[in-house]
């Protein structure tokens, strides 16, 4: 029985996507819609796995699009650049996690008339300069002369993320230093791993961060005060559609157009899909999720 109250039932349209993204992908999962039904649709769900906030919405919506009779296609990338390109030429359907606002600014405002936006899911998400609890700083203008604590290194993510942008074109020249720190970025993998080892050995590290994400509970971090205000403000997390995705998938675009989510939902999502279930298993997860919270929202699909 499905709790989902708000949409009508529509024509099943039959509409088979076709991806263009050769060289850009890192993998693609298919997963039909509910068994022996003919699927209203295929929609093809754009995200960069290690960007967890859009890895764990990216299985909550596959659950609940197939619930409601769509085909899911999982598209994963490594880099925003192709994301939005592929997403403003409908090669991907959906980002569920966009930061268009501060972080994703300049893709919105290159690729912005290609695009929907279908609603925010969370509020308050912001960039973050951290460091371990233990450092004996606790704003980023402390960074300034005392680039020999950190070997001159802030230890940042995928070279394409607006996070970099954001941390290099305004955090380093505002509180100037340009001259004393290198921002260096490989991938948020690679940057856990670094931020990882210097904590696990008593060391001093800065890294990029952001919230939410589950890094800073997991992690034992503190986010540098930022006076100038140089990393942002405050932004939404949003549901980022090609153009016209709502005409195409109306019940999908109703559904994600009512979820909102808290700290603590959120939280508890991520944690599980990422941490307790992992790789493999985020379908588990996202079960386990609904069955803890689902009776919290009016939208959820079962």
């Amino acid at each position: 029985m499905k709790k989902f109250r708000h949409i009508t039932a529509i024509t099943a349209l039959g509409l088979t996507a076709s991806l263009a993204l050769a060289g850009c992908a890192t993998g693609n999962d298919t997963a039909g819609g509910d068994g022996g039904e003919e699927s209203k649709g295929t929609i093809t769900l754009g995200f960069l796995p290690s960007w967890t906030d859009g890895l764990s919405m990216a299985y909550l919506l596959q659950d609940q699009f197939e619930k409601l009779g769509y085909t899911v296609e999982m598209q994963t990338l490594t880099e925003a650049g192709p994301l939005y390109t592929g997403l403003a030429q409908g090669d991907v359907d959906m980002y569920p996690s966009a930061w268009p606002e501060v972080t994703h600014a300049k893709y919105m405002d290159e690729y912005g008339d290609d695009l929907e936006d279908l609603g925010a899911y969370y509020e308050n998400a912001v960039l973050t300069i951290a460091v371990p609890s233990y450092t004996d700083i606790d704003s980023i203008a402390d960074l300034k002369g005392n680039a020999d604590m950190f070997d001159g290194k802030i230890i940042g993510i995928e070279p394409g993320a607006g996070l970099t942008g954001v941390t290099q074109d305004s955090m380093i020249p505002t509180y100037g230093l340009e001259d004393e720190y290198t921002l260096e970025t490989s991938s948020t993998a690679a940057m856990l791993t670094v931020l990882g080892e210097a904590i696990d050995n008593k060391e001093d590290v800065v890294v990029t961060l952001w919230k939410p994400f589950w890094a800073n509970s997991s992690y034992d971090v503190k986010t540098l005060e930022d006076p100038e205000g140089a990393m942002g403000t405050p932004e939404t997390l949003n549901f980022m559609g090609h153009k016209g995705f709502a005409e195409e998938f109306p019940e999908a675009a109703e559904l994600v157009e009512q979820i909102k989510l808290d700290d603590a939902q959120y939280g508890s999502l991520e944690d599980l899909v990422v941490n307790e279930f992992g790789e493999g298993k985020e379908a588990d997860a996202v079960d386990k999720w609904l069955e803890e919270n689902g009776d919290q929202f009016d939208w959820v699909v079962e």
